[in-house]
């Protein structure tokens, strides 16, 4: 019998993977995904989910649920990816971690019972999850798609609700190239007759949602309308958000939000609109103390890492996943508000991304590590620094993403700030030294 460890360089080494190898290793086809559930008593017939898409603010917005319906005294299941750290990540209940116990069980029957399937680590990952939950007999289950959301892995549930976060430009080489395609793909995972709720109103794609929502006979909301809370005042704790209106009475008119950056914000109402919608309807009935005291402990209560991470305060020291237009930008924005002498940047990129905009994002002021995180898919440092060469950004290239951030600690004062991002993969190999330590 195999280890847990084994199991997992197996599952690393053999078996598609996206985050290694990028759009070769993504699957255009629920076949595989239908035929694995199939062969395991279809159990993501078995528990109760709300299913999450759009390009940015999906996995904020899941945890923010989770936490609030744990909250609320409900067993609540949580999918999520990709993991920083630690693979188990991807699947909790409660905050916690699958057990490696568990991840041998299933991987022994899958690979012993079923070895005639050829799935891709995603879809693994995926039958893992709903085979946890459905066997935990979970409450709820909150489920956020990987890429898309018409070809999800994840697409195979019939939710109680369907989210969509937002929409902007990230991987058009698999989803379109405008933003009207990418909408259409996440609109796939509107089913016919279950609510859909829109985090942003967008214009320009809200056509894309209503059209969608008429052909499958879905309610389409849009989350404005049922939480509007604003940006207070932000502490080392988390935001202060106050009520905007008196349109939504039930609701409190101050939160705290444990989380930091004020895009969180726009997370935090998409999450209670969700929370509020399935409670009128009268299928997941939540008070208002569940959600004050959700959204105050996300982290404590999910286990949540990776956005606007801090990491240490002298120097201050920050890590932010954002990896798409719309994201870095919102985590660039809140670096120009820090208060600091001196400006670190450890970054580095993905090949298979059009970076030309994000990198015009970059501040000037600043002193760069430029890196790469160990995967084939990485943007090589070398390339990187000769790309921002020109645009008068001062840094050197570092072999790894460790040595990067070492010297950026080496050679920052207590009043400077290290900021480290532009993909989850440095994020994740800066956290994984980290929580190590």
């Amino acid at each position: 019998m195999k280890s847990y460890r084994e199991w997992l360089q197996f599952l690393y080494s053999q078996l598609p993977f996206f985050q290694r190898e990028g759009k070769p290793a993504f699957k255009k086809d629920l076949s595989n995904i239908l035929t694995l559930c199939s062969k395991l008593g279809d159990p993501h017939h078995q528990f109760r989910s709300i299913h999450i898409a759009g390009t940015n603010g999906k996995g904020s917005v899941s945890h923010i649920l989770s936490a609030i319906y744990q909250s609320a005294g409900y067993q609540v299941g949580l999918y999520t990816s990709p993991h920083y750290v630690d693979f188990r990540e991807r699947i909790k209940i409660n905050g916690r971690c699958i057990s490696e116990d568990d991840v041998v069980t299933f991987c022994e029957r899958i690979f012993h019972e079923h070895n005639d399937l050829q799935p891709s680590f995603f879809e693994i990952t995926v039958a893992m999850a709903f085979d946890h939950f459905a066997r935990s007999a979970v409450d709820i289950a909150i489920v956020e798609t990987g890429l898309g959301g018409r070809l999800d892995s994840t697409n195979i549930l019939s939710p109680l609700l369907s989210v969509i976060t937002n929409i902007s430009l990230d991987h058009q080489s698999m989803l379109g190239g405008t933003l009207r395609e990418i909408a259409e793909e996440k609109a796939g995972i509107i089913k016919p007759g279950v609510p859909a709720l829109i985090g942003e109103h967008q214009p320009e794609v809200e056509e894309v949602f209503r059209a969608a929502a008429a052909v499958a006979d879905s309610e389409l909301h849009f989350a404005e309308n049922w939480a509007n809370y604003s940006f207070e005042e932000q502490s080392a704790s988390g935001i202060t958000c106050k009520k905007l209106s008196q349109d939504h009475p039930d609701l409190p008119p101050k939160v705290h939000l444990s989380l930091l950056g004020d895009f969180q914000v726009t997370n935090m109402n998409t999450a209670i609109a969700g929370v509020s919608l399935l409670s009128s309807m009268k299928i997941v009935r939540v008070e208002n103390s569940a959600i004050i005291k959700g959204l105050a402990n996300i982290q404590a209560l999910t286990n949540m890492i990776g956005r606007w991470q801090v990491l240490q305060q002298k120097p201050l020291i920050v890590a932010d996943s954002g990896h798409n237009e719309a994201g870095f930008h919102a985590a660039m924005e809140l670096v120009k508000r820090a208060d600091y002498e001196q400006l670190h940047m450890v970054i580095g990129f993905v090949k298979d991304k059009d970076i030309s905009t994000m990198l015009l994002f970059l501040p000037k002021e600043a002193k760069y590590y430029w890196c790469a995180a160990d995967l084939p898919r990485a943007l090589p440092a070398e390339q990187l620094a000769m790309q921002t060469a020109p645009m008068g950004l001062e840094g050197k290239s570092h072999p790894s993403v460790l040595a990067a951030f070492r010297r950026a600690v080496e050679e920052a004062s207590a009043t400077d700030f290290i900021f480290i991002g532009g993909s989850t993969f440095v994020v994740a190999e800066v956290l994984s030294h980290a929580m190590a330590d």
